[in-house]
């Protein structure tokens, strides 16, 4: 039996190890997460804004598939010895190690994150007060427009250095803007954060905005656990990788996801559970090729949208070219939102089925751009 360990049980890490659970008898999979709870990392808007979301344990997903699961924080890895040093002095050995610790947003003083639990009562205890985003990303609008809708006295304003939406074409774009301002958020652009202070977000200028709350949703950070265990890294601590998405400094270990610097023809792919699923079902499919005694094959990237809810009642899909440059093609409104609703809930029912998820079929690599590109 081969041992293979993943860090990490969110979207990537679980698609990862069922996907080698699924295809090889040979290999004993163990995945490790500081909590037995699944994170719908893409549904943390609507917990944000008060919305009960169901609870899905990580130790019932893994089992049907024969994961076992293993509670706990890892505290460093040997790559020499080939182990990985949990918080509380247990050790956990590997033949091949899957890196799936994924990324968060970089934390501010006095201001919370997307993924805090207590945003929601610090909201509830709010309604009526101002909450300020600073950051108009994806996450930042889906935050802002999520929250005026759940609380239509709430004051709610976006920060912002660039135009929400920047990255679509003008007719998605334009719906996006009317949906904030239907919803009454209270959009700033070409400003830049300077401090948050308890009360009062400041910006460069001087300028001090009053708020009762202040959400950040900008900058992200990777934890320096592989770096400090010597696998080579880039500036922002991603796994550099080969085309097969094996470290190139250590190649039993795969990185996937956040976690990794995955380069394909239009630049280095940036995390969503858009490119973090294909990359985890790739590696998942690279490390039984390597226990069957076969090369793995490179891993092939281009995206396909940009889905965007805006609250419960609206949504805004940006078609994409393989390199996320926008195409001509959008959807709005209640086909938007039944296409967002699909995206974001397809993830469980991968890890509930009873075959493994085939790397093709969780990414693009058809269209004359993508070729050229990869």
């Amino acid at each position: 039996m081969t041992d293979i360990l993943v860090i990490g049980a969110g979207y990537t890490g679980m698609m990862a190890a069922h996907g080698i659970a699924r295809r090889s008898r040979h290999a004993r999979v163990t995945i490790l997460n500081p909590t037995d709870r699944f994170d719908e990392r893409l549904r943390q808007h609507q917990a944000a804004a008060g919305q009960a979301l169901g609870v899905h344990r990580i130790s019932d997903l893994a089992a049907p598939a024969g994961i076992r699961f293993v509670e706990g924080r890892a505290a460093a890895i040997d790559a020499e010895a080939r182990k990985v040093a949990l918080d509380d002095g247990r050790a956990l050995p590997y033949d091949f190690l899957v890196y799936a610790i994924g990324s968060s947003t970089r934390r501010v003083e006095h201001a919370f994150t997307i993924d805090d639990p207590s945003l929601a009562e610090r909201l509830r205890e709010h309604p009526e007060g101002t909450l300020t985003v600073c950051g108009a990303g994806l996450t930042g609008i889906e935050a802002a427009t999520e929250i005026a809708e759940a609380y239509p006295r709430m004051r709610v304003r976006l920060l912002s250095r660039g135009e929400p939406g920047s990255m679509m074409g003008p007719k998605a774009k334009a719906h996006l803007r009317r949906a904030l301002d239907r919803l009454g958020v209270d959009v700033r652009t070409g400003v830049t954060v300077a401090e948050v202070r308890p009360g009062a977000v400041v910006l460069e200028g001087g300028e001090r905005l009053p708020t009762d709350t202040t959400l950040w949703t900008t900058g992200v950070r990777v934890a320096p656990l592989a770096a400090q265990a010597g696998i080579a890294t880039d500036d922002l601590g991603r796994v550099l990788v080969d085309p097969g998405l094996r470290s190139v400094s250590h190649p039993e270990v795969y990185a996937i996801g956040d976690a990794a610097a995955i380069r394909q023809g239009y630049g280095v792919v940036h995390g969503t559970c858009q490119s973090g699923i294909p990359s985890a079902a790739h590696a998942a499919e690279s490390i039984t090729r390597r226990l069957r005694g076969k090369d793995p094959k490179p891993f092939r990237f281009g995206y396909i949208h940009q889905p965007v809810s805006l609250g419960r009642k609206d949504a805004v899909i940006q078609f994409t070219h393989p390199d996320d440059t926008p195409s001509r093609w959008y959807l709005k409104g209640r086909a938007a939102i039944a296409y967002k609703e699909a995206v974001s809930s397809s993830p469980l029912k991968f890890y509930r089925s009873k075959r493994a998820i085939p790397a093709r079929m969780t990414g693009r690599t058809g269209g004359r751009r993508n070729r050229l590109a990869s």
